[in-house]
């Protein structure tokens, strides 16, 4: 992908400029007009709404900035402000998106499209402001729709077409959109942003059409029983296949609205390679920058960037990785007694199992805490995947770890 794409007009090249992606994330919300912002500030994701407010306070935005007394509370306005028709964005991070947890269920339950992105920081005690990914597998089971982004361009473009699936009267679920505290939340990349009349052209917005009407009173939410609570429950199951081939569509569109597309997972080198890595993020990056050098090294290696997570594109992985003895699966976060200890590992490893699938997948944990992650250390990676052929580890690697 390059960032200096043709305009579809013909009027020339668009030009990037330095942003986070803390930035990328405000400036998408400013272009797609959002109407309600409920916040509240937690390291590192506040520059992301800070930005928003400076955009609301110069005019560049009219909206509704609603300044709350916990992440509990800045769901649950966005929840309200989605049932009533809102356009509505929130951010948050770490303890932040676990206060949140209990209004998680809410908002996938009471189907409402709230947006809101998560720049990934590990949970406490110990406290810890650094990175990992503790938290967003702490929400996987929300009923959210979840994408890991690499870049902080793709943070941009991946805000716009969250807002498009998820408000599509067909999905009508929340949308979770994680990047890598620190490590992507404040570096400055060059990003092309697009005018707002394009975006909205894109992602229109769209009549809510369970909308709260004081005119016409209704409940939501309100008390199941037995006889019904398992069939909404159900009903985002189904919904959630639907979400994947919105989303696929939707990030087709873009490309071809804007010269852009990521794919539900990016495969490099996997065609005729020994032993694939799995990685999300920014630790994804590292490797896709250091991956020519392995084969120049006689390494037989791909690596499966995964940008969808929720819903997981079975088929699109399973294609991905045909033909492949061997997996490592790189995590950042821990399950904590489970057999494989690594929360994607085990998915991946379920998989292969209930398709009948022989494909070897070595669990790697890393990163926790932030601990750096550096060139040697995705080199490592990759012998390490292809080692894996002849004698697999048993147990969950615990790499980088003192013991």
């Amino acid at each position: 992908m390059t960032l200096a794409v043709e305009e579809a007009s013909g009027k020339g090249l668009k030009r990037p400029r330095p942003m986070s992606t803390n930035s990328a994330i405000a400036t998408a919300a400013r272009d797609l007009d959002v109407d309600v912002v409920s916040a509240y500030p937690i390291t590192p994701q506040t520059t992301v709404v800070e930005k928003i407010a400076e955009y609301i306070a110069n005019g560049e935005l009219d909206a509704e900035m609603i300044h709350v007394e916990s992440e509990h509370s800045a769901l649950s306005a966005a929840i309200g402000a989605a049932a009533a028709g809102a356009r509505s964005f929130t951010a948050t991070a770490s303890q932040g998106l676990a206060l949140m947890h209990e209004i998680l269920h809410i908002a996938s339950g009471g189907r409402v499209p709230v947006v809101m992105s998560v720049a990934t920081r590990a949970l406490s005690a110990p406290i810890s402001i650094w990175n990992d990914h503790s938290d967003v597998m702490n929400a996987r089971d929300s009923g959210w729709i979840i994408a890991f982004v690499s870049s902080a361009q793709e943070a941009y473009d991946t805000v716009i077409q969250a807002f498009k699936v998820a408000e599509d009267p067909e999905v009508l679920l929340p949308f979770m959109v994680a990047y890598d505290g620190y490590l992507m939340s404040h570096t400055m990349e060059p990003v092309v942003t697009e005018d707002r009349e394009t975006v909205l052209s894109y992602a229109p917005k769209r009549d809510y059409p369970y909308k709260l009407d004081p005119k016409k009173p209704v409940t939501i939410g309100t008390i199941t029983d037995p006889n019904w609570y398992y069939e909404f429950k159900y009903q985002q199951v189904e919904t959630m296949k639907v979400a994947l081939e919105k989303f696929r569509r939707a990030d087709e569109e873009f490309g071809k609205v804007f010269g852009r597309n990521y794919g539900l997972l990016e495969c490099i080198h996997c065609e005729d390679a020994d032993a694939i890595v799995v990685a999300t993020t920014s630790y994804a990056t590292t490797l896709k920058y250091l991956i020519n050098t392995a084969r120049e090294k006689g390494m037989k290696v791909g690596l499966l960037r995964l940008r969808l997570y929720r819903p997981f594109p079975v088929e699109d992985f399973l294609k991905a990785t045909s033909g492949v003895d061997t997996l490592l699966v790189i995590d950042r976060a821990i399950s904590y007694g489970a057999p494989v200890q690594g929360p994607l590992a085990t998915e991946i490893n379920s998989l292969f199992h209930s398709r009948g699938i022989d494909t070897k997948v070595v669990s790697v944990v890393a990163g926790i805490g932030q601990r750096a992650f550096k060139d040697d250390d995705a080199m490592n990676m990759f012998k390490l995947a292809l080692e894996s052929r002849k004698a697999a580890p048993e147990e969950t690697i615990f790499y980088g770890v003192r013991k």
